[in-house]
């Protein structure tokens, strides 16, 4: 999935088996930090790999941070069947019950209207000028500029029940 053009079009490379697996191991690390991660997304009842969704702590310094953000990378073959929307549900939801948080963010690069459109959906807020420059992307590289989402746990849809920490 990581080496499609077409997936990492909007991402940063992972360029080689082993940046790929560095990644996984990133994700193994963070979960046993954290206690969440990009989480590997399966199709039912098949089991199927299809991608990874979940949460992350921002881990570079930016207005917005310390924060937790929400993520996807699905395989091209998924796209445009809602699973990004519904397993990013699933993570806000975990985010907020299980987690606590007080707010989760998203960002993207304000080309990618794929995962813009995501977030939306998720209920995620943009304001314009919460948009930044990636400070791990070039100037030169068309995915430095990022367009951030917001979605605080009182306006989440799925306040109405408490965390459950």
């Amino acid at each position: 999935m990581s080496a499609d053009p077409a997936v990492m079009q909007h991402l940063r490379p992972l360029p080689t088996r082993e940046s790929s697996d560095a990644w996984v191991d990133f994700q193994i690390e963070h979960q046993s930090t954290h206690g969440f991660c990009m989480w590997a997304v399966e199709l039912s009842p098949s089991g199927t790999f299809v991608g990874a969704v979940g949460l992350l702590v921002v881990n570079f310094p930016a207005h917005f941070t310390p924060t937790v953000e929400v993520g996807w990378r699905l395989a091209r073959a998924c796209w445009g069947q809602g699973l990004a929307t519904e397993a990013g549900r699933k993570a806000l939801e975990f985010g907020f019950r299980e987690l606590g948080l007080p707010e989760i963010v998203a960002h993207a690069s304000d080309h990618n209207t794929r995962s813009l459109r995501v977030m939306s959906r998720l209920g995620m807020s943009h304001y314009p000028a919460d948009d930044f420059d990636h400070p791990r992307v070039k100037e030169s590289d068309p995915l430095r500029r990022q367009a951030l989402y917001r979605l605080k746990r009182n306006d989440w849809p799925g306040t109405a029940e408490p965390p459950r920490r």
